[in-house]
């Protein structure tokens, strides 16, 4: 415990070092500043406005500002990544209950109660339930990262090549089983996504593999450009498509009554406790697990109630819990990132990426030689949690106003602002056509129902379980029992064939479905 405090107090210190900024126009004076705390409320409002503006999407957002981070310290480039990761699950709600189009995915099940509320004249308690509820799962989810985080570090320092590898495969699976639709298609993705990442050089012996005599693919295909088009534009593509225009009636009104009555504050109380409990825990799975997190608590909430037929009439628990669920797995999926080094997730695959660049490799090391680095995270984000509530509520007029942008105007400058961020990363004009290119593969993976997710977490595995697959037959001399001998390995390797098996059961496929099926209707 003493440990814990210690370690809070580092990170704390880390967050509010005051540096002297001398700007021009100031004529030499100079000011105090917290660069760090400057980057956490930069973090915090981008995320919000991610949220809130549908059809950009947080991968595409990290991707664009990864080249930014070039010229910030690495604390302060986390802090922001971080911040524009778990803002944007504050305001996806915004547009979900004033305009019914969700701003983020984890927002999808969150319209569907808080829309109806909305057209009842309580789009105020709403939102601010919804704000309330992100809040309190935000700083339970920020303590569970504290009090995890070192011991699960001293455990993945136990770990060498053959369970490095086991876990990897364990949480491609995880991303089978959580994945949206049929298990088949969530297998295909993670395959196709393990196929991209050996596009390029061989990782031990430089050899092209798959580049297809193509100078532009020696290196391989960069992370970010892929993102960028299976997420960002494949989006677009998808909007336009629909051609779904947002009912701007409700973001004409002013929002007024944001606070929640008290019979709001009691219903959704213990909305928001399991919420909380149950993001917590998926959000640490890897596979979009504040998606389904949000879906589950709803579908949890409609089980319990007394009277289910509430729901999708404008049930404050409908927005109480998916809200509370996602913010805390949104958090919490930073455990396996920070411990382990493994990214749960796309966006924490760009927060690797965004690591590299700053030459730390992520993983059990890196709490232990840079502590100030990881605990200046952790303590950030309590930080940032008290922004998001600042930012969301009493600006909220802001937010609405910004709805009123036409389509025709928002997207165009979604598209050059992409393509501006995948232009400097290499500063290659390729870049911007093999996005474009995902684009269109992204766009027709959604037109038949394949969940791009799965594809982006493969590809960033991939590297990864090739070079402690190969590492681990290297020291066993290519002994392939390595992988069964060693206990730890193997226990992670019959978890993982466990999951595969009882997923492919008819009756867990239907327990499964519903989860997402139920709320959707």
């Amino acid at each position: 415990m003493f440990d814990l405090f210690h370690n809070l107090g580092l990170g704390f210190g880390v967050v509010f070092q005051i540096s002297w900024w001398s700007p021009w126009w100031l004529y030499g004076l100079s000011l105090p500043i917290s660069i760090n705390i400057l980057m956490c409320l930069i973090g915090a409002l981008v995320g919000t406005l991610v949220g809130v503006l549908p059809g950009i999407g947080t991968v595409a957002t990290v991707a664009m500002l990864l080249p930014i981070t070039f010229g910030l310290p690495p604390v302060g480039a986390l802090i922001m990544l971080a911040g524009i990761y778990y803002g944007a699950q504050y305001g996806g709600s915004t547009t979900s209950i004033l305009v019914n189009i969700p701003g983020e995915a984890t927002s999808v099940v969150t319209a569907i109660d808080g829309h109806q509320m909305a057209k009842q004249g309580r789009a105020g308690p709403a939102l601010a339930i919804a704000a309330i509820g992100s809040f309190f799962a935000g700083c339970v989810a920020t303590v569970l990262i504290a009090v995890l985080g070192a011991p699960l570090t001293k455990l993945a320092l136990a770990f060498g090549p053959a369970e490095y590898f086991s876990l990897m495969v364990l949480g491609l699976i995880f991303a089978v089983v959580l994945a949206k639709g049929s298990v088949l298609k969530a297998i295909a993705m993670i395959v196709f996504g393990l196929l991209l990442s050996m596009v390029g050089s061989d990782i031990e012996t430089g050899a092209s593999r798959m580049a297809f005599n193509i100078p532009e693919l020696a290196d391989g295909l960069g992370f970010a450009t892929v993102a960028m088009g299976v997420f960002g534009f494949a989006e677009i593509i998808r909007n336009l498509d629909a051609g779904a225009e947002m009912n701007r009636d409700l973001v004409q009104q002013k929002i007024t009554g944001l606070m929640p009555t008290r019979k709001d504050l009691i219903d959704s109380a213990p909305a928001i406790l399991r919420g909380t409990v149950l993001g917590s825990i998926l959000g640490i799975l890897p596979g979009g697990g504040a998606v389904i997190a949000s879906f589950a608590s709803y579908t949890l909430e409609k089980k319990i109630a007394k009277n289910p037929s509430r729901f999708g009439r404008g049930a404050i628990e409908g927005v109480a819990a998916p809200e509370s669920a996602n913010n805390a797995a949104a958090q919490t999926s930073f455990i396996p990132l920070l411990t382990l080094g493994i990214p749960p997730n796309a966006v924490m695959a760009l927060m690797v990426g965004a690591m590299t660049i700053h030459g730390i490799v992520p993983g059990p090391q890196v709490m232990q030689k840079q502590p100030e680095l990881v605990w200046g995270m952790i303590a950030s984000m309590w930080i940032g949690n008290l922004m998001l509530i600042i930012i969301n509520l009493p600006l909220v007029g802001i937010w609405v106003r910004l709805l009123r942008v036409p389509y025709r105007l928002m997207f165009p400058s979604i598209v050059i602002f992409c393509a501006i961020g995948i232009y400097s990363v290499n500063n290659a004009p390729v870049d911007v056509i093999l996005a474009g290119v995902f684009g269109l593969v992204g766009y027709w993976l959604i037109k038949h129902d394949f969940e791009p997710a799965p594809l982006l977490l493969g590809m960033v595995l991939g590297p990864l379980m090739e070079e402690n697959l190969r590492r681990a037959l290297l020291i066993s001399r290519g002994d392939w029992s390595v992988f069964l001998t060693r206990p730890l390995s193997a226990v992670l390797l019959a978890i993982a064939a466990f999951l595969l098996v009882l997923t492919v059961l008819p009756a867990l496929r239907a327990k499964r479905d519903e989860v997402f099926t139920e709320s959707e209707n």
